[in-house]
């Protein structure tokens, strides 16, 4: 039976590299690529997979087949939340077959899909090889930088291959042709420039303390969403929690969760708590805009118009010097997987203290296999923000869209119009939904025209659900507390 061959015998080496018409080897290191498994291996926890998952790194950025089926191993039971050592990888190598992972069945199919992953990769002693050389794992940053630009050469010059032959061949227009090249190449550029979480300022003040907020007279360990009927109802938003925040385009989905970041982070009283935005859709400096106007009360009309008198700019500018002390970070990465934003969380939370992670929104995650029906991907993609947000102990706030069945049928969403999948209002432990208020006198078609909006409880574990009147100010794009009349 075939078998990969050891970590040093290059002449085991296959697919993804052979030699090329001029007897050229694609790039490649293998001691960088044992010395990094065997690091994540030795060091046990997950601190330096998570590193290696924000890097991007895929089980084919290593050269070597047996070090990708090593890699995806540890990738699984990192996932699975698990920890790592020999015995265990060993255990899960040998419990494992071919037909455990998709990508290497495809890769093997004349091996025997009931084959051990331990006999594939050559047995306990290329196990043994991994880790028995490494006197120490302080290098592993290095050899992961030395992996990432392998992968990255190889990829650059199959593209180029790929370009070339296509050239010869191309039948299409050119504008067409030269507009795939792009983003062939915009595709690796995106792998190889890493983004991370950062503030709205680079000095930030990390010391924040999450306190406990009592409502009532009974004491949570949540945090306040600012909105007094929300945290009567809800008494705030609970470590562990995955609360859903739903709603059609052009609702103001996003502008309601970017007000509950920032009345987390600068409450009117008290301390506030770090929040952590994942921003799939719109750039940081977008949303920067967007709160700094709607805290400032200045209409982002008029700073396009270059209309902003005076007195407006002052207020923008003294905003704008609570906001650079605002415990806020935010991620602007596209094309982020589960695993990858998972991985970004935990590496902002472990050295900061977050007391919300913000997604938006769910819709814009892939999952960790592109080839299962989308349906899948977003059952996992809901699964892990809710393992997230108990890993973490922090609520996550998770923006999702809803299907057209309420506009066709001309009523208020349900939980049912949730969109894509039913797994997300059986992970979900709160439900909002956001739509306009139709007993009032606005149109309820044009929803920008609207100053009223209903805020729907559609589901809560541990709490009563409802409808939540609130006041929604289009100039500002700010929601605010609902103002009742006296005889209310």
């Amino acid at each position: 039976m075939a078998r990969f061959g050891k970590a040093g015998d290059s002449s085991s080496v296959a697919a993804p590299g052979k030699p090329d018409v001029k007897g050229r080897v694609p790039p490649h290191n293998l001691e960088a690529e044992s010395g990094l498994i065997g690091s994540c291996i030795l060091e046990g926890g997950a601190e330096l997979i998570t590193r290696c998952l924000e890097a991007r790194l895929r089980p084919e950025a290593f050269y070597l087949p047996a070090h990708q089926v090593v890699y995806q191993v540890l990738i699984d039971l990192y996932r699975d939340g698990k920890s790592v050592d020999e015995v265990i990888v060993f255990d899960a190598l040998n419990s494992r077959s071919v037909q455990s992972i998709p990508w290497l069945k495809e890769q093997q199919r004349l091996t025997p899909a009931d084959t051990p992953l331990i006999e594939l990769i050559g047995g306990p002693a290329f196990l043994g090889d991994l880790t028995g050389h490494i006197q120490t794992t302080a290098h592993a940053q290095y050899w992961m930088e030395i992996v990432r630009e392998k992968w990255m050469l190889r990829r650059l010059i199959n593209t180029s291959v790929n370009i070339a032959d296509s050239a010869y061949t191309q039948q299409d227009r050119l504008a067409d042709f030269i507009d795939s090249v792009e983003k062939e190449i915009l595709s690796i550029n995106e792998d190889w420039v890493q983004e991370s979480a950062e503030k709205f300022e680079d000095s930030v003040d990390a010391t924040l303390q999450l306190i406990n907020e009592i409502l009532q007279g009974k004491q949570t360990s949540g945090v306040m969403s600012g909105y007094i009927d929300v945290d009567k109802m809800t008494f705030g938003l609970h470590p562990g929690q995955m609360i859903i925040l739903a709603a059609r385009p052009s609702m103001g989905k996003t502008s309601f969760g970017m007000n509950i970041a920032e009345n987390v982070a600068l409450p009117v009283k008290g301390e506030g708590n770090g929040v952590l935005v994942f921003s799939l859709e719109m750039p940081s400096e977008q949303l920067a805009m967007r709160m700094l106007c709607g805290r400032a009360r200045v209409n982002l009309r008029k700073i396009r118009d270059r209309t902003v008198s005076k007195d407006e700019m002052k207020k923008l500018v003294q905003t704008g010097a609570e906001l650079r002390q605002a415990p806020i970070w935010v991620d602007d990465s596209s094309g982020l997987n589960i695993l990858e934003l998972r991985a970004k969380a935990r590496r902002v939370c472990q050295r900061e203290k977050v007391g919300l992670v913000m997604v938006d929104y769910l819709q814009l995650l892939s999952g960790t296999d592109q080839r299962v029906p989308r349906e899948q991907q977003i059952a996992e993609i809901s699964r892990g923000l809710k393992a997230m947000s108990k890993e973490l102990s922090v609520p996550v706030l998770v923006l999702s869209q809803l299907n057209r069945a309420s506009e066709k049928e001309n009523r208020e969403p349900r939980i049912s119009d949730l969109r894509e999948s039913g797994s997300i209002e059986q992970d979900a432990d709160v439900v909002f939904l956001l739509s306009t208020n139709r007993d009032s006198d606005e149109n309820p078609i044009v929803p920008q025209a609207s100053h009223e909006r209903k805020l729907i409880i559609a589901k809560q574990r541990n709490g009563p659900t409802g409808d939540i009147p609130l006041t929604f100010i289009p100039d500002y794009t700010r929601f605010e507390n609902y103002a009742r009349q006296p005889s209310e």
